[in-house]
């Protein structure tokens, strides 16, 4: 199909239509070079592998205004930004006004700097001691007080809203949020680069949890959705990702997501030695939980375990301490879903006791055999 910018009305004389398509051409031309001088040769035939950059139909800017993409007359397919996320002060709003622009299966290409290329490039990078001890400082500073009360006014008025120190999982669970669908990331000369696509209308999530301590979504006895204590071990947004990880990676021996980039370095640690998990006695407390039991479950990963395990489970709350740990069972997702069954056919017969047994057979294990999660 000719591009639109070629169309011209027959009566018009052909050396207008001449003038007109070098005219088109070299700003075709401008655009590319443009283009190429700012962002590299492989980033440019990155970009163009999804989107045609010099055609009409996309919106190549470079901006943190949001104003600058809807005052943008006509229609557009696909919008290219150039400026990093980092520097963009109201980032989901910004998004959310990108997403009223296009329709759905339009594409939309944003880059940003991640927390690791950011430390790379500092110039202080390459001295010993001073450089850990300045990115802790750029970290509370541009990282943490973005995110809590008081001190986000601190920070806006000094920095305006620019050079925030953002993760990769927090910026692609924002863009998810706001009604897109990743399809690639690509990281060139410091940059990374996310396309994705408009599938739907933003979900406009104010409550977003950026503390320590969170609730995830699982459920429990009869598949009522129950709120689960937990220290956070992931980065913001992280939970929008959940099917973006599974559908890259798959699932890992021990029944969760392969090589989750959403998990925080003191994340791990906190997770092998469950303290992450320490919060879920007020669930206990509450009611949601017991102290033995199957793990509490995300209702993706409910639809993957067998039809059977998914009755068994619906019959009774989950637990604390899964059944895994005190039979002293390996964490891959087949020696953790026997676990389960074993002893929820066992609390099927002997619903007073099994606990109880469960219980003291976990400690034991913890203690003496140094049983830890995955």
């Amino acid at each position: 199909m000719p591009d639109s910018s070629f169309i011209v009305k027959e009566k018009e004389p052909l050396h207008l239509k001449v003038v007109s398509n070098q005219k088109n051409l070299q700003q075709k031309e401008r655009l590319k070079k443009l283009l190429v001088e700012r962002c590299g040769e492989k980033a440019y035939k990155y970009f163009n592998y999804f989107i045609e950059t010099e055609s009409p139909e996309s919106l190549v800017v470079s901006t943190t205004n949001e104003f600058n993409i809807l005052n943008h007359p006509g229609s557009v397919n696909a919008i290219l930004n150039l400026s990093k996320v980092n520097n963009i002060r109201y980032i989901n709003k910004f998004f959310e006004k990108v997403n009223s622009k296009l329709e759905n299966e339009n594409y939309f290409i944003v880059c940003f700097e991640t927390l690791t290329a950011r430390k790379e490039r500092h110039r202080l990078g390459n001295i010993p001691v001073i450089k850990n001890i300045w990115f802790i400082l750029e970290f509370i500073f541009l990282r943490m007080f973005p995110k809590i009360w008081g001190f986000k006014k601190i920070y806006f008025l000094v920095t305006r809203g620019r050079n925030r120190l953002l993760s990769k999982a927090e910026v692609m669970g924002r863009l998810v949020s706001c009604g897109f669908k990743i399809e690639a990331s690509e990281a060139y000369n410091g940059l990374t680069y996310v396309v994705c696509k408009k599938i739907k209308e933003p979900e406009f999530n104010f409550h977003v949890s950026y503390g320590p301590l969170f609730t995830m979504k699982r459920m429990g006895k009869n598949g009522k959705i129950i709120g689960v204590y937990k220290f956070r071990t992931m980065h913001p947004y992280a939970e929008y990702l959940q099917d973006y990880v599974l559908k890259l990676n798959g699932y890992a021996e021990s029944g969760k997501p392969k090589d989750d980039f959403r998990l925080t370095p003191w994340g791990r640690f906190l997770r092998r030695y469950w303290l992450d998990e320490l919060p879920q006695l007020l669930n206990v407390l509450k009611g949601d939980l017991k102290l033995v039991g199957v793990r509490p479950i995300s209702e993706r990963y409910f639809q993957d375990i067998p039809k059977d395990l998914q009755e068994l489970r619906l019959k009774f709350k989950p637990g604390c301490i899964p059944p895994y740990v005190a039979l002293n069972r390996k964490s891959d997702v087949n020696s953790v879903l026997q676990a389960e069954r074993e002893y929820l056919e066992e609390k099927v017969r002997r619903p007073y006791t099994t606990d109880t047994r469960y219980f003291f057979k976990a400690i034991f294990n913890i203690i003496f055999k140094r049983k830890r999660s995955a």
